[in-house]
């Protein structure tokens, strides 16, 4: 191990800074749908590729980000990552048309695959001399995620409500080249030989794609028609070939034999459905509060602070304390429950609701529910696994996370159209619709919850987690 880097500290402003922005990234458009549909001409069912473009290519390339972390160097993946980020966000202000915004926010997600996974290597080569300062770094790192959640809500209302929405991309250009200038703070990493799955992350992330895009479809073609079954059988063969992939190459992104380490498996089980049921609540709570509440797009965004408050609050202070007393299995099972009830009263929106009523109460709830199950569900994904494959722990995870949401969307996109949210301007039409998807993410949501409970194994001590998190730490070099 090289000497303790005396500008660690410095340098973990840079990665938390990475951290905050990867995580905005998903939530700063949120506000920002109505008018990019109005400007781009996106239909209602068509306009959740502006968030799904940019959930498939970070989900799909997370552990391919991580293994050209480790082969070619982080710090010069993490670099590279901003570059494409830049690049994704330059393309994406700048469109003119809705295909060309996908293009960019896909770019974007390709970037953010880079950033993420290499972030956290040259964390972990920072401060794993010391425990006790990798635990504070990884805090305050950690704590990076739920800020940045908070900050996109907030700054996609300000600059949709007094600029522009273009301007939720730039404003990526100056904070990127700044990033980018302070990565001189960064430890140097050379290469080292290896192979690089480049046919199982092509497989996983096409598959990926074309399941989302049959289903997003399925509704106008029909769900039994020729193309939606090809579709949907071409989807299914490509993530078939990818397993197949992983079991004959000889450095494969994801080693089959991780699936034998206790609870991951129903660990990512949770995740994925948290995904499916928060993702969709997100997005159609901003479409309810601006397309049929009417608010602005600074006032959405206002509306949804309190929400996401809450989940930063729970997560980086009180979520962690009550896992060392009770252990991961009642927090995720509970707290998807949690979720579920909420969703459950979302559902009972009206065409002409308040804030106070409608939306405020049943959003936090929900909030707790998920800020009670992600990190829980998390931890326990990557602390079964042993030192050396913590990482690819961790990249699973977050990748089924990713998937999660992406596919669940667009279901539940599928779901809220069938029953008249492509309607707009006939609110009590686009309100069924809204409703119906909150339905069905509550029925997610009670799956899941119901499954960890009655499936996951019991922790063996409740602070368990928690004391492989360090070692676990060590070795993550794939995940968020």
């Amino acid at each position: 191990m090289s000497a303790v880097n005396p500008r660690r500290w410095w340098a973990l402003v840079v990665l938390a800074a990475a951290q905050f922005m990867v995580i905005m990234d998903t939530s700063i458009i949120g506000v920002a749908l109505p008018e990019m549909q109005k400007d781009l001409g996106f239909s209602q069912g068509e306009l959740q590729w502006v968030f799904n473009a940019y959930v498939i290519a970070f989900g799909g390339l997370l552990l391919l980000g991580g293994r050209l972390s480790d082969l070619l160097g982080a710090r010069k993946i993490f670099n590279t990552g901003w570059v494409v980020l830049i690049a994704g966000s330059v393309v994406a202000a700048a469109a003119q048309t809705a295909w060309v915004e996908v293009v960019g926010r896909a770019v974007q997600g390709v970037g953010g695959a880079l950033i993420a996974p290499s972030a956290m290597t040259l964390l972990m080569m920072l401060f794993a001399h010391d425990p006790k300062e990798l635990g504070k770094a990884m805090a305050l790192y950690g704590a990076a995620a739920p800020a940045g959640g908070t900050a996109g809500v907030f700054l996609g209302g300000v600059f949709t409500e007094w600029l522009s929405w273009p301007w939720i991309f730039i404003i990526y250009v100056p904070i990127g080249v700044a990033t980018l200038a302070a990565t001189r703070l960064l430890p140097a990493v050379g290469s080292r030989r290896g192979a690089v799955d480049v046919l199982g992350a092509a497989a996983v992330t096409a598959g990926l794609a074309l399941a989302v895009f049959a289903i997003v479809r399925a509704p106008e073609a029909g769900w039994t028609s020729t193309g939606t079954v090809l579709q949907l059988a071409g989807a299914a063969a490509l993530l078939v070939l990818f397993f197949v992939i992983q079991k004959t190459v000889r450095e494969p992104l994801m080693p089959l034999g991780i699936w034998r380490v206790p609870r991951l498996g129903s660990a990512n089980l949770a995740m994925t459905l948290l995904g499916a049921a928060w993702i969709p609540m997100w997005y159609f709570l901003n479409l309810y509060l601006q397309q049929v509440l009417g608010y602005g797009a600074f006032a959405s965004g206002a509306a949804l602070l309190p929400m996401t408050g809450l989940l930063m609050i729970f997560m980086t202070a009180i979520t962690a304390k009550l896992m060392a007393k009770v252990g991961a299995k009642p927090l995720i099972g509970g707290g998807l429950l949690v979720l579920a009830a909420g969703l459950l009263w979302l559902s009972a929106v009206e065409p002409t609701g308040t804030f106070a009523v409608d939306v405020l109460p049943a959003s936090l709830v929900a909030a707790l529910g998920m800020s009670l199950a992600y990190i829980p569900a998390m931890m326990t994904a990557m602390s079964g696994a042993p030192q050396e494959q913590a990482g690819l722990a961790s990249g699973i995870v977050n990748t089924t996370y990713q998937v999660g949401s992406a596919l669940g969307l667009a279901a539940l996109t599928a779901v809220a159209t069938s029953q008249g949210a492509g309607q707009l301007g006939n609110l009590p039409a686009l309100t069924d619709g809204f409703s119906a998807a909150f339905v069905w993410a509550a029925v997610i949501a009670a799956v899941g919850g119901l499954i960890t409970l009655l499936v996951m194994r019991g922790d063996k001590a409740a602070a368990a987690p928690q004391a492989d998190a360090a070692p676990a730490a060590r070795g993550e070099r794939a995940g968020v």
